[in-house]
């Protein structure tokens, strides 16, 4: 007990430990709510004295513990990080990034007061949907534009505004399940229409819908199987053939695109993406889509097609719960007026230039890197090659397409696992693979002003590492 005691009044007052913090750290947080971080690493500290797991008293260590603390609490977890994994629309990294040019204009609208829902001809009251739907038409071809916060909000909103308490044809090939969980069938019954299957998983005809379709149905509808395919003994119905038949019973046809084209990616050697206009002059009536996959825009449902369908979903009481924050809005704005020039787009919409890049064009990248940090990688105790890798499109869209890249690759007697660990630990987390005993750091998905940012992580790491 006499040890407890001892060792329980070596623990510094509250008063001491206050004086003992970096004065740049605590002026950033209210006293309560550092006094709060102080009296819980005291009452762990009691803990351990307590249980006889604490010998001696570490003040210094005691302030360190504080300050990374108080650091952590201090610093976002939504932060920025690198990605040397290749995959360009990473779900889990933000998927689309922006360009340097819509953070501008991100900055000087919303740093001031803006024109969200103001109409400067008028002096009046303007619509939010204003700012991109001529824009989405001119891109599109179509009639009509609504945006709102994302893509299955769209789906929701066009099933519950044409479909309420109705039928939907759609074929068992295209019951698709998005991430996290979310399956078509479930968001249908959430919109309160009723889903009738056609077909069967590997062939769907026209007949199908066809038989399918009574005095009840109030939409044909159509999912593009973006995130996987079959293939094989398979068949679907076309777009032409659906459309026609829309036409005939005179009910309205309306597709999910999922990650929306407006270029045609097989001129870079991917798969060619139905590209939102040829969908449209195919005689789809409404089409929706992400904007933050192939697009390269911010999280958005965009919904185009026929003015009359257009009008009635503006109507729908959803669409407040639905619609989309000035922030995502303006870079949807200055995304598209990017498309206008769709040669100077691929360049500056950094998820077109990523996609588009030849592997020699990576290849030069990762050359440039090394001959920068030669001396650095010689000093860290791991082999550097350069390889060849395959990067992948990502965000669930052109799942089977890979591109061929090039990359760092460091191999060596080390536990790569833990190395991986402290790279993502670090301030400006380095997200990488680890494939055949090796780290690997595709360059496709990193920027020049990643350079020295990755260059003074593996150092820290691999240099520290080294020494323990």
């Amino acid at each position: 007990m006499n040890n407890f005691n001892a060792l329980l009044r070596q623990i510094p007052k509250v008063d001491l430990i206050f004086d003992l913090l970096p004065k740049t750290i605590t002026i950033q947080m209210d006293q309560e709510q550092v006094k709060m971080i102080v009296d819980e690493e005291l009452q762990q500290l009691r803990h351990k004295i307590l249980k006889g797991t604490l010998e001696s008293v570490d003040e210094s260590g005691l302030i360190i513990n504080i300050t990374r603390r108080i650091e952590a609490q201090l610093s976002p977890n939504l932060k920025r990080v690198i990605n040397a994994t290749g995959i360009v629309l990473h779900t889990n990294l933000g998927r689309a990034v922006f360009s340097k040019r819509t953070m501008k204009h991100l900055y000087n609208t919303m740093t001031h007061y803006n024109t969200l829902e103001y109409n400067l001809n008028l002096g009046t009251r303007g619509s939010r949907y204003d700012h991109v739907e001529k824009l989405l038409c001119k891109l599109t071809g179509g009639e009509a534009a609504l945006v709102v916060n994302n893509n299955a909000a769209a789906v929701m909103l066009v099933l519950n505004t044409l479909a309420m308490q109705k039928e939907v044809v759609l074929s068992r090939g295209e019951l698709v399940e998005i991430g996290g969980s979310f399956r078509i069938p479930e968001v249908m019954k959430a919109s309160g229409c009723k889903l009738v299957e056609v077909g069967a998983t590997n062939k769907t005809h026209l007949r199908d819908y066809e038989n399918a379709i009574t005095t009840d149905t109030a939409l044909l509808l159509k999912v593009h199987t973006s995130n996987y395919q079959i293939m094989g003994f398979t068949s679907d119905v076309s777009r032409k053939e659906l459309a026609l038949l829309a036409q005939e019973t005179k009910i309205p046809f309306y597709e999910d695109l999922g990650s929306g084209a407006m270029v045609d990616f097989s001129l870079y050697g991917l798969k060619r993406e139905p590209l939102i206009s040829e969908c449209l002059s195919e005689g789809v009536d409404l089409l929706s889509f992400s904007g933050d996959k192939l697009l390269g825009a911010s999280q958005s449902g965009i919904i185009v097609g026929k003015k009359l369908f257009i009008d009635k979903l503006k109507q729908n009481q959803l669409l407040r719960a639905f619609r989309i924050d000035k922030l995502s809005l303006a870079v949807l704005e200055d995304t598209l007026i990017q498309y206008l020039n769709q040669e100077t787009a691929t360049s500056h919409i950094p998820t077109l230039s990523m996609l588009s890049a030849t592997s020699e064009t990576v290849l030069q990248k990762v050359t440039y890197f090394i001959k920068k940090n030669q001396t650095m990688l010689e000093k860290i105790g791991l082999r550097y090659t350069i390889e060849e890798m395959q990067s992948q499109v990502g965000g669930g869209a052109m799942p089977l397409e890979q591109m061929t890249s090039y990359g760092l690759c460091l191999r060596g007697d080390r536990q790569l696992n833990l190395i991986q660990n402290k790279l993502r630990h670090l301030q400006i987390p380095i997200i990488c693979k680890i494939d055949e005993d090796a780290l690997l750091f595709d360059f496709r998905t990193l920027f020049e002003d990643d350079y020295e940012s990755l260059a003074n992580g593996l150092e820290m790491v691999l240099r520290g590492d080294e020494n323990e």
